[in-house]
């Protein structure tokens, strides 16, 4: 039987081996998603506010896309308030899906009935169908080729 803690697990250990940090921390203000909070190259995750595992890997498809060099600056002012843009978070979302294919995980793991403001049932029916907008932006950044996704040829930008 799978839980979410397995879930939970398989993306934490995914994001590790490829060099995102997933840290266990207290997480005390309020976040964007419940219980994620970004870090630099690290996800915090609080588990006890958590409410899905699927998260893991759309917040870590913002540090996956982000440039190299920028990566530092995450979850800090100087990253500066127009991060992530709208090109980052639909790539981010193209992210998410491959590493969820990669990870043979069930699209509705990530693309949840209470995230993407009600879109889910839409990005699953787009992924599946094998329209991939934000594709063209993924290959351009380096992280795989048009005629192989979502097999990727790297995972971090």
């Amino acid at each position: 039987m799978i839980t979410e803690q397995n879930i939970s697990n398989r993306i934490t250990n995914f994001l590790n081996e490829i060099g995102i940090d997933v840290i266990k921390a207290d997480i005390a203000e309020d976040t964007f998603l419940p219980g994620l909070q970004l870090k630099g190259q690290a996800i915090l995750v609080d588990d006890a506010k958590l409410k899905y595992p699927g998260d893991l890997l759309h917040e870590a498809g913002h540090i996956a896309v982000t440039q190299k060099a920028l990566r530092p600056l995450i979850g800090t002012k100087a990253i500066g308030d127009d991060w992530p843009s709208q090109s980052d978070e639909i790539v981010a979302i193209l992210w998410s899906y491959a590493a969820l294919q990669h990870l043979e995980l069930d699209p509705k793991i990530v693309f949840h009935p209470e995230g993407y403001k009600n879109a889910s049932p839409w990005f699953i029916e787009q992924f599946t169908n094998g329209v991939y907008m934000g594709l063209p932006l993924l290959e351009w950044m380096g992280i795989c080729e048009t005629n192989e996704f979502p097999k990727m040829k790297r995972w971090l930008r």
